[in-house]
């Protein structure tokens, strides 16, 4: 990273010793692209939000650095904030996404928030950095339908 930046390993270091502090600064600025914009109907377009983080935590380093950053946010308290920023933002736009659906009579749920999130990431980081497997688009499916009844 230091020679790509053009400078010296030396420097990097002196402005941030640990590996997931620099993770962060190179974070902190970067706009989440997943899960903007729900479309009707919203089943299918979930899937597709769905399937791209599972692609994207498929590659072991975005694995490496998710995990990284969620360990830091045990210990570290700008960590802690800028996770929760992140998850915060997550969840608000799944949330979105379903009060879209439930609003159009496609999705009946009385989840709350936080617990749809957490239902439908969740296992996609598991699925991802424990079990270090792929995720099918089938198991992708059965997440979305096991957050409530879908019509259509």
């Amino acid at each position: 990273m230091a020679l790509a930046a053009g400078v010296g390993r030396a420097t990097v270091y002196r402005h941030w010793a640990r590996a997931d502090q620099l993770l962060l600064d190179a974070m902190g600025g970067a706009d989440l692209p997943l899960f903007r914009d729900p479309a009707a109907p919203v089943r299918p377009w979930l899937i597709r939000q769905l399937r791209r983080m599972a692609d994207e935590l498929a590659v072991p380093a975005v694995a490496a650095v998710a995990l990284t950053l969620a360990q830091s946010a045990l210990a570290d308290p700008v960590a802690a904030a800028r996770q929760d920023e992140s998850v915060g933002t997550i969840t608000d736009r799944i949330h979105t996404a379903v009060r879209l659906a439930v609003a159009a009579g496609e999705l009946e749920t009385g989840a709350e928030p936080a617990d749809l999130c957490a239902q439908l990431v969740g296992p996609l980081v598991y699925r991802a950095a424990m079990q270090r497997q792929p995720a099918s688009d089938a198991f992708i499916a059965r997440l979305v339908d096991g957050i409530g009844a879908w019509r259509g």
